[in-house]
């Protein structure tokens, strides 16, 4: 299956549409309980090795987002989405079914999503209890439209390599397409599948397993330059 984003005409209308930016004039601080959700690095492979954008050219990235973010500018602009994120996903963040992740060195965002809480076993289709919660995330996407959202499908080692990297190919595809669907300009999301490769947890136990289940959005800044 390719990663590719195929554009139906739905997508090519939302093509046109303008991306809203926020208020960076907003002043808020995260309480204790927010900074303690938001972790202060990521760890393991190197962002460029986790996300590929071979599909995005950055002319027309910056294009599409009405220019790329530049200096200080650009830490201050992530730090605000992931306090806005931390606040409308406290609840799932709460219930351990999301975590919310910032990288120091390249200001870039990791919301990580279990599969259980959003597909059936062996299915890729979007549980409908799950879709408020896109919805919460996709408010804030647009918010702050001068990113880009790579999404990566990720399983566990159960079943043979290409289905599972089938498997994960096609969850990663149906979130795109809910993002999409709810105005994200698609030249913004990437999506791909990486199967049972990149575990975050060991799969000799269930527990170990249900982390390896998971969906993860890379949320990265376009800077300008």
């Amino acid at each position: 299956m390719s990663n590719k984003l195929i554009l139906t005409p739905l997508l090519a209308a939302l093509l046109l549409s303008a991306c809203a930016t926020n208020d960076l004039g907003d002043s808020r601080d995260l309480s204790k309980t927010q900074k303690g959700a938001i972790i202060g690095s990521v760890s393991g492979a190197a962002l460029g090795a986790i996300i590929n954008h071979k599909n995005r050219g950055k002319g027309a990235l910056i294009g599409a987002v009405g220019g790329g973010l530049a200096g200080t500018g650009v830490g201050y602009y992530m730090d605000q989405q992931a306090k806005d994120l931390n606040k409308v996903l406290q609840t799932e963040i709460d219930r351990g079914v999301i975590t919310l992740e910032k990288r120091s060195g390249d200001n870039a965002l990791l919301v990580s999503m279990t599969a259980s809480t959003g597909f059936d076993s062996a299915a890729a289709v979007l549980k409908p209890d799950y879709l408020p919660t896109l919805n919460k995330i996709a408010r804030v996407l647009n918010q702050y439209g001068k990113t880009t959202v790579t999404v990566i499908g990720h399983t566990d080692n159960v079943g043979g390599d290409a289905y599972n990297q089938g498997l994960s190919e096609q969850r990663a595809q149906s979130v795109l397409n809910y993002f999409a669907g709810q105005n994200v300009n698609p030249l913004r999301l990437e999506s791909y599948g990486r199967g049972e490769t990149q575990p975050r947890a060991d799969n000799g136990s269930e527990a170990g397993r249900q982390l390896n289940r998971r969906v993860e959005l890379w949320i990265v800044p376009v800077v300008a330059g």
